[in-house]
């Protein structure tokens, strides 16, 4: 006799679901050890990350004070602003120059005289050429450049034509209209886009064969050997001073190279004195920088690697070799004396240790060194070769350290390479479970079934055995 079960339990009576889900958690507690590895790898993965970061930052910071240009960094001032203002490179040298300002550069301007209508009168065709180079007197002298020539047709002859096609040309001047409120009040007005005295401009105006040139030859051809139809509003000139007495020119007002490293930007016809100083600050600025990083870095690593006796916790990385192999391979290069040069170790600029390891810094005793000997703690950082003093060692091994084949790289791939072991188990020990749970549901199905099937007979029988004995 057979029955239809519906449920877990319906045929035997039996907690056969509470029993199943039993069975079931305690089959699932098999992956508590997995999921714990895994969490335990994440955790470690993170401090890994945690501890690069820091390795970076402490690498960046040794880089800097490994570049030699960093101990070539000067400031500039100016005691008159208005006359002039500063800048310096890499290359400048400590020193005072007396500067006196007697012309500032200027670019050329031509003004030609006056029309009616700017759009509207049509001037005829000729071809235009505008050339640079210096005027002296009545002669003017041709540049090295070549020629623009601007072709003026029945397409843009007018004033403002004019003015467009020398625009689109680059010829290398800007040309404009102004009006001036006169009867013939526009007048187009060409600017040298460079300044200096060799950028004075010739404007010649020639026929293109397909017009009369008259008309626009007679509002702007300029020579200044010859026909001069255009004004010169401003002349094209160098700027002139002197630096400690010495005569200098320059095509404009930003004035490069005539003292070492110091660009002038000249504003104003005046005198100033120019100071160019070593800028002591951001080498002290670097070294304060490169203690901080590495106290950050100690720090990190102490954190990763403690132990709470209080709470018997620890650090995610305690007794960790790659934790280890960064902090003492790190020691051994700052605790290695430099070989050459005046100054070999840390200690003797300033920088100490504390018992917990990080750095302290004695501002005063690292200012003395550079004002006295900055050439010494240059070479204690940068050494002579771009590959020694501290600041190169130490940053070259902190980029080992996140190399291809790095300690952290290396431990960082291992972690990785576990989480996927782990997720593979767990994912092979949950189709474990599973089939192991479906293997008791099925059994305890056909226990149920039996049981349906027994209690079925008995009641069945004890059905018979009651008709015989009323009998």
């Amino acid at each position: 006799m057979s029955s239809s079960i519906s449920s877990l339990g319906v045929g035997s009576g039996l907690d056969l679901s509470t029993l199943l889900a039993n069975l079931q958690t305690g089959e699932q507690a098999k992956l508590t050890p997995i999921t714990t590895q895994q969490t335990a790898a994440t955790s470690k993965l993170s401090a890994y990350g945690v501890l690069q970061g820091a390795v970076a930052s402490f690498q960046t910071t040794a880089a800097a004070l490994g570049t030699a240009s960093l101990y070539n960094s000067t400031t500039t001032s100016s005691s008159n602003t208005s006359v002039l203002s500063t800048t310096a490179d890499k290359t400048a040298v400590a020193g005072s120059y007396a500067v006196n300002v007697t012309a500032l550069a200027q670019s050329q301007t031509l003004v030609s005289s006056g029309i009616t209508d700017s759009t509207g009168q049509l001037l005829g065709s000729a071809s235009i050429k505008i050339e640079f180079g210096t005027t002296s007197g009545a002669t003017f002298t041709p540049g090295s450049g070549t020629p623009t020539s601007i072709n003026i047709n029945g397409t843009n002859n007018t004033l403002a034509g004019i003015r467009d096609a020398i625009n689109a040309a680059n010829a290398g001047v800007t040309a404009s209209i102004v009006n001036d409120g006169s009867s013939t009040p526009y007048h187009l007005v060409i600017t040298s886009n460079t300044s200096g005295a060799a950028s004075s401009m010739r404007v010649t105006v020639a026929s293109n064969g397909a017009g009369d040139p008259s008309t626009i030859s007679g509002l702007l051809s300029y020579d200044p050997a010859g026909t001069k139809a255009m004004t010169e509003n401003v002349k094209a000139t160098d700027a002139k001073l002197t630096i400690n007495g010495l005569a200098i020119t320059s095509p404009t007002n930003t004035v490069q190279g005539a003292a070492q490293g110091v660009t002038l930007n000249l504003a104003s016809l005046g005198s100033s004195t120019v100071g160019v100083t070593t800028d002591t600050s951001s080498m002290a600025s670097a070294v304060q920088s490169f203690v901080s990083a590495y106290n950050t870095l100690q720090t990190t690593a102490a954190n990763l690697s403690s132990y709470d006796a209080t709470n018997k916790t620890a650090g995610v990385l305690l007794g960790d070799s790659t934790l280890r192999t960064v902090e003492n391979q790190l020691r051994s290069v700052i605790n290695t004396p430099q070989t050459s040069g005046s100054l070999t170790n840390l200690t003797q600029i300033g920088i100490g240790f504390n018992a917990n390891g990080t750095m302290s810094l004695d501002n005063s005793k690292l200012n003395a060194a550079l004002a006295s000997n900055k050439a010494g703690v240059a070479q204690l950082f940068s050494g002579t070769d771009g590959k020694s003093g501290y600041g190169n060692q130490l940053a070259t091994m902190a980029a080992g350290f996140s190399s291809a084949t790095g300690a952290l790289t290396t431990a960082t791939n291992g972690v990785n390479s576990q989480l996927k072991s782990l997720a593979t188990d767990y994912t092979n020990m949950s189709a474990q479970i599973d089939a192991t749970v479906a293997q008791y549901r099925t059994q305890f199905q056909q226990l149920d079934s039996i049981m349906a099937q027994m209690t079925s007979t008995k009641n069945y029988l004890t059905q018979q055995f009651s008709t015989t004995t009323s009998k």
